[in-house]
């Protein structure tokens, strides 16, 4: 093994061969264990979000894998259908060409094109992550197997009557003209006006006022409703009003939906261009007036004045002749939540169109029992709640799109604006003895995205062919996503296959937590904030760096930290952090459900965490190699205490590990096996095995019984970490698997450990914790009282009991080497003890005498000016929290975070206090 570790070095390589050599293929043996990979769009890059779940999935996959499951994790890419079309469209404006100059078919060829040449890119940066997805059975939305699904699903839902066309309101963006999804739309705060007016009543008896932060609706405005309990308005319900610059007269309604504390307690409804007043005018029967046209420009539906205004322009003319006509009340500041396209960024309209529509109700109750009986469940359990408010109160969805790419609808329209549906035009003229002198044309619209992706599990399996793979690993095991599309994709799902397969997609949904950036704050290109795994795997170069500095891509302190990381890491000659330490970073921060708000430092942490790992292993590699490892069946063999612990030890970490992984913590399973592997197997064992290994008076059945500890406990913690690791472990594994007597191609075909309860042994567990204890007690002495970790001492044990004694017989060697002792002795009844430091491990009390060991007055010194520098950070920091203007307007993570910077000088300032007096009484 190279003296260091460098990923680079290591993670290509290894991806290549497992991918070469099929080792991510099912193997056709044991339980089916199946994850379908939440399609990303085709157009995408790898970012944070994707890392962290498709890292969740691998490891799990992995896991399966190792524990002899018959595994498949489907890979695939969704066609994306708006994102994809936006990317062309701008390639070919740049050239100074128009889609409509192209026409349909040969823009659809230039977006293929597109795809096959470009469309790769987030499926390479998958393989980056170690994503052992079975790449030989690659899907794409648009591949004709999913084609072909998707025709069959629209077919067979529309001639059973829940697919249907009709006229309801729907998100429209004026600049794709297109109907797009909630998810689609962002809705933020800004800053806008409420504009009141006056509409007479009829016959000239007054007005009654409204509100409204889109003066341009009222053109379209049917009503003005009032609540049916407001006695100010009661004598005025059925009465007419006069609506101001359209010589039109609406009603005044009554309706449980308006606040009477709000405003005056009159509200203009306009059903055709907002979500709640298309409801109630449902509920009333008033006429849907559509006043826009597909710009959101005003149509001839509106007064002739106000024709071919865009809305905007509108909305200002329109404000200055009610002002002229004395009917503008007044005009208040106001912040509102506007919806915005999230590709074009314009102000997205409710727009009353004619769509094609699925009729979800019906698909939503098997769906919502399905959870209901647990056949389906959720993790965390709480998220079900979301789901079933979602789905009891579920619309009709909106599945067409205004788009050129994407499935197109298979409908077709005689001239007289009949519609037939079917495969082709051939087999409608021929179901419906259509003529070939009728004149058929193909709906122009495609379907949504999300329509496809709501057949992905069982649709990349082969359906409607009944495949084997389908036999085989449908139902999938387990969904790995986000909350933010629990409604449209999972939801979706569960509806689709339930209809369809008349079984579930899956059985159980893992729902993982946003990463956000360390402020808690969500990670947007408009923050700044934004970190690209990429980046942190093969780490950023300074020129890039201040690039996104200077264009304002990169927040000033973010750009600060990493380039101060960089600058550390380039000066020690330290390797990027790699795949493995963003993998275990993530594992670390992965409580249930919760958002993870990721810190650059902690990868530092765990790149740390590799290189101790690769270290660990050289030592043993050093210690073994070439060397009797006792692994003949006959080998007279020595186990030591510290052998037997750290065996019991193994297995108690197996265990922990497996609950981990079986509950979806893997924050808790990457604690167990840091623990384990950090603190226990290389900050202590690998101490415990010197004091045997290099001591020439053991016996060679000792020796030999520490090298096979050595070597067969580090192959199978290599085993444990894989799924979590897996490019540093296979590296390893492939060296040290020959010495543990172990062979294969890989260590992810390796069986996966299983804990051996016999092998725990907990008395060697608690004599190495009281071993432990002693040994920091001194160190802690060391370091309180500053004295050389070289410098051997003196140790008088006192106050123990006969067990204590015990154990000091057995482990004295250990301790000697560990603690650096010169000698150790037992301080007798009624003897003395002499001026010492001392420490406490349970009863039994540790001294160490401190004449010649320090200088008194200058580690008082030292000690001093260590608390006078605490006392003004301490000072400094409380006068900040004690300033409101500071706690009110800062972010509440930067108040706490200071509030615990407080708290930690405080306890820090405590301990050289006591400190200080503790070498004022030697």
């Amino acid at each position: 093994m190279d003296k260091t570790y460098d990923p680079h070095a290591i993670e290509q390589h290894w991806y290549e061969t497992w991918e070469k050599e099929g080792h991510f293929a099912p193997s056709g043996e044991g339980a089916p264990y199946c994850i379908m990979i939440p399609p990303p769009n085709v157009t995408g890059s790898l970012h944070m979000g994707h890392a962290f779940q498709d890292t969740i999935m691998d490891t799990l996959i992995r896991y399966h894998r190792m524990k002899g499951d018959n595994t498949l994790w489907q890979p695939g890419t969704d066609h994306a259908g708006i994102a994809t079309q936006m990317v062309v469209e701008r390639q070919l404006e740049a050239q100074g060409i128009n889609r409509h100059d192209l026409g349909r078919e040969a823009f659809v060829e230039k977006v293929w094109e597109w795809k096959e040449e470009s469309g790769g890119t987030i499926t390479q940066q998958l393989r980056r992550l170690g994503s052992s997805l079975d790449w030989s059975r690659e899907r794409f939305t648009m591949d004709p197997g999913l084609s072909k699904a998707v025709q069959e699903v629209f077919i067979r839902l529309y001639r059973e009557g829940l697919i249907y066309r009709g006229q309801r309101l729907v998100n429209w963006d004026p600049s794709l003209h297109t109907a797009i999804s909630d998810l689609e739309v962002i809705s933020e705060e800004e800053k806008g006006y409420l504009w009141h007016f006056n509409y007479p009543l009829a016959g000239g008896e007054g007005h009654l006022s409204v509100a409204t932060t889109r003066p341009e609706t009222m053109l379209g405005d049917s009503a003005v409703a009032v609540h049916p309990d407001d006695e100010r308005y009661a004598h005025l319900i059925g009465r007419m009003v006069e609506l101001p610059l359209t010589g039109r007269q609406i009603p005044v309604i009554a309706d449980d939906y308006v606040d009477q504390e709000f405003g005056t307690g009159c509200v203009k409804i306009t059903p055709a261009h907002d979500f709640n007043d298309y409801d109630m005018g449902k509920r009333h029967g008033l006429p849907m007036i559509n006043i826009f046209d597909d710009d959101a420009a005003i149509n001839s539906e509106a007064p002739e004045p106000y024709r071919g205004l865009d809305r905007f322009e509108a909305r200002k003319k329109i404000v200055a002749d009610m002002d002229a006509l004395g009917l503008l009340e007044k005009v208040d500041d106001h912040t509102l939540k506007t919806p915005r396209g999230d590709r074009s960024g314009v102000v997205i309209e409710p727009y009353l169109t004619n769509q094609w529509y699925v009729d979800a109700r019906e698909l939503a109750k098997p769906a919502i029992a399905a959870v209901e009986n647990g056949d389906i469940k959720f993790v965390p359990k709480q998220w079900e709640n979301t789901y079933f408010s979602w789905m009891r109160e579920i619309q009709d969805w909106c599945i067409s799109r205004q788009l050129w790419w994407g499935h197109r609808i298979p409908a077709w329209y005689d001239s007289e604006g009949n519609f037939y549906v079917g495969e082709s035009e051939a087999a409608v003229r021929e179901e419906h003895a259509l003529a070939e002198s009728i004149q058929l044309r193909q709906d122009d619209d495609v379907l949504d995205t999300w329509f496809s992706s709501a057949l992905w599990t069982f649709s990349t399996l082969g359906w409607p062919e009944e495949t084997p793979e389908l036999a085989t690993f449908h139902p999938s095991s387990v969904l790995v996503t986000g909350f933010d599309i629990i409604f449209f994709w999972v939801a979706r799902m569960i509806m689709m296959t339930l209809h369809l397969r008349k079984e579930i997609p899956f059985h159980t949904v893992y729902v993982h937590g946003l990463v956000r950036d360390n402020d808690g704050q969500k990670m947007s290109k408009s923050k700044g904030n934004v970190l690209d795994p990429i980046d942190l795997i093969d780490g950023i170069d300074l020129e890039s760096l201040v690039t996104k500095r200077t264009a304002g891509m990169m927040q000033p302190k973010l750009a600060a930290k990493i380039e101060k990381s960089t600058r550390k890491n380039f000066a020690e000659g330290i390797a990027p952090y790699g795949t493995d330490a963003l993998r275990f970073t993530y594992f670390s921060l992965a409580s249930t459900g919760r958002d993870i708000n990721f810190d650059i430092g902690r990868i530092e942490g765990f790149r740390n965490f590799c290189n101790k790992i690769w270290n660990a292993a050289r030592y043993v590699l050093m210690n073994c190699e070439n060397e009797d490892c006792g692994l003949a069946a006959d080998a007279d063999l020595e186990l030591s205490l510290a052998d037997r612990w750290i065996n019991s030890r193994l297995q108690e970490t197996a265990t922990e590990v497996e609950r981990a992984v079986a509950n979806y913590r893997f924050d808790m399973a990457s604690q167990a096996l840091y623990e384990f592997i950090w603190n226990e197997y290389c900050d202590w064992y690998l101490e415990l095995s010197k004091p045997v290994l290099w001591d020439d008076n053991a016996s060679p059945a000792a020796k030999r019984g520490t090298r096979k500890t050595l070597i067969q406990v580090l192959e199978t913690w290599l085993r444990l970490l894989h799924p979590l690791m897996p490019f540093i472990t296979e590296e390893i594994w492939q060296t040290v698997a020959p010495l543990a007597g172990k062979s294969g191609p890989t260590i992810m075909l390796q069986p996966y450990p299983v804990a051996d309860d016999k092998a725990v042994d907990s008395a060697a567990n608690a004599d190495i914790e009281w071993l432990k204890g002693v040994i920091i007690g001194v160190r802690n002495i060391r370091g309180e009282m500053n004295i050389p970790p070289g410098k051997e001492l003196s140790m008088i044990l006192a106050n123990g009991g006969k067990q204590d004694q015990e154990r000091l017989e057995k482990n004295a060697p250990f301790l000697k080497k560990l603690a650096k002792l010169a000698d150790i002795t037992w301080l007798s009844a009624g003897e003395e003890a002499p001026i010492a430091a001392t420490a406490l491990v349970g009863e039994l009390e540790i001294l160490v005498p401190m004449a010649g060991l320090i200088d008194q007055d200058a580690e008082l010194a030292r000690l001093g000016r260590e608390i006078e520098k605490l006392e003004k950070d301490l000072a400094r920091i409380q006068g900040k929290l004690g300033n409101a203007a500071f706690v009110d307007k800062a972010p509440a993570a930067v108040v706490e975070k200071e509030r615990e910077k407080m708290q930690a000088q405080q306890q820090a300032l405590e301990k050289l206090q006591e400190q200080a007096q503790r070498i004022q009484q030697l």
